[in-house]
C-alpha cells in the first residue's frame, strides 16, 4: 500500500470510529509496523490535520474537524449497507475485505444524522453467510485466473455424483441464490459449461494462459443465453 493511500486510510479510520484509535489497531488494520504508523501520524499532524493524541491511550480527530459529507440519503445508504453486507457474506475474502474497506470510507463522511441512523443504531439486516472458507479460497483462485486470464484444471462431481477432470476457460462468475457458478469453455467439449463452485473438488491454475474471441467470451455466452431464452435471461 502506497503511503498516500495508507494516509488516506488513517484519516478515515479516525473519522469512523469517532473515539479513540490505538496504534496498535491501525498497524493491525493497515498490516504494517506501529514504528510506521507513529511516522504518518506525525505527517498528518504536519500537514494540519487536527489529531489528538493521548498517551497511553490512542489517536482521535479533534471533535470540529469534518470531511465534507457525501450526499447520500437514508434509502441510498440502505442500499449500499445492503449491497456490501452481501459481498462480506457471500463473496470470497478478497472482495469482502476490499468491502469492508469501501464500507470505512463511507462511513467517515456520512453526515452525523445518516452515521446515527445507519451505523450505530444496530443493523436491522442480516445476511447470513453460506459459504465455507474452502469454498471462499475456490472463489477467489477462480476470480484471479479470470482476471489473468488462466486456464484451471478441475475435478467435478455432478449432481449424480459422477466425477469428471476438466481443463476450461474461466470466464466468469454467475450467481443462483446460495452459490456461484463459473461460467467456462471446456477445451474438452468444445463448447461452454457451467460448474458450480460448491461441486468442485479441488483445483488448480496451470500457468497457462488463453485468449478470448468474438466466439468464445463471457459476452458470447450472455448473447447465446439471451438468444435462445430472451432478451431478459441473465440481466
Amino acid at each position: 500500500m502506497r503511503k498516500a493511500e495508507r494516509l488516506f486510510q488513517i484519516l478515515t479510520l479516525l473519522r469512523s470510529k469517532r473515539s479513540v484509535v490505538t496504534a496498535a489497531q491501525l498497524s493491525e488494520i493497515l498490516e504494517v509496523s506501529e514504528r510506521t504508523i507513529y511516522r504518518d501520524i506525525q505527517a498528518l499532524s504536519l500537514s494540519g490535520i487536527p489529531i489528538e493524541a493521548e498517551a497511553g491511550v490512542g489517536y482521535r480527530l479533534k471533535p470540529n474537524f469534518t470531511i465534507p459529507p457525501i450526499m447520500f440519503d437514508e434509502a441510498e445508504i440502505e442500499a449500499l449497507l445492503l449491497g456490501v453486507r452481501m459481498v462480506q457474506s457471500w463473496s470470497n475474502q478478497g472482495m469482502a475485505k476490499a468491502a469492508s474497506s469501501a464500507l470505512s470510507k463511507i462511513h467517515a463522511v456520512l453526515p452525523d444524522k445518516l452515521h446515527q441512523s445507519s451505523v450505530q443504531q444496530p443493523e436491522w439486516m442480516i445476511i447470513p453467510r453460506f459459504n465455507s472458507i474452502e469454498y471462499q479460497t475456490c472463489s477467489e483462485l477462480i476470480s484471479n485466473a479470470i482476471k489473468q486470464t488462466q486456464v484451471i484444471q478441475l475435478n467435478y462431481q455432478d449432481e449424480k455424483g459422477n466425477q469428471t477432470q476438466r481443463q476450461v476457460w474461466p470466464l466468469g462468475m454467475i450467481y443462483w441464490g446460495k452459490t456461484w457458478t463459473l461460467v467456462a469453455w471446456c477445451t474438452k467439449r468444445q463448447d461452454y459449461r457451467l460448474f458450480r463452485l460448491d461441486r468442485i473438488l479441488n483445483l488448480a491454475n496451470t500457468n497457462q494462459t488463453f485468449s478470448t474471441s468474438e466466439s468464445i467470451s463471457l459476452q458470447a455466452y450472455i448473447n447465446m443465453v439471451r438468444a435462445e431464452h430472451g432478451a431478459e435471461a441473465l440481466d
